[in-house]
């Protein structure tokens, strides 16, 4: 079992930056893929970000692609998402995962399938 507690939301105006933050508990925490998705209101989840158990492999969504950046620190059982150059279209609940998966195979769900956290607010204004 793996707990996930996402931080780091907030509102902000376009072209601001934000860094979330997820920390895990739980045995064997830095042994599951992590990831990022995002739910924006009345539409379905979205992959947004997903990163490897070493971290040396990451993967981003078409959308956010070189505006944020996923990363990882095992010894401190949390999970980051950078986000520069923010969009109103960014606007979302942001949710921690972790998946028994790939880091490129997450890219393909729909939805977080394996543990996820209660997700953190990002508003962007224009």
């Amino acid at each position: 079992q793996v707990q996930l507690v996402e931080s780091g939301g907030g509102l902000v105006q376009a072209g601001s930056s934000l860094r979330l933050s997820c920390t895990g508990s739980g045995r064997m925490f830095s042994s599951y893929v992590l990831g990022w998705f995002r739910q924006a209101p009345g539409k379905e989840y979205e992959f947004v970000a997903s990163i490897s158990w070493t971290g040396g492999g990451t993967y981003y969504s078409d959308s956010v692609k070189g505006r944020f950046t996923i990363s990882r620190d095992n010894g401190k059982n949390t999970v980051y998402l950078q986000m520069n150059n923010l969009k109103p279209e960014d606007t979302a609940v942001y949710y921690c995962a972790a998946e028994g998966t790939t880091a490129q195979a997450m890219r393909l769900l729909r939805k977080p399938d394996g543990f996820w956290g209660q997700g953190t607010q990002v508003t962007v204004s224009s």
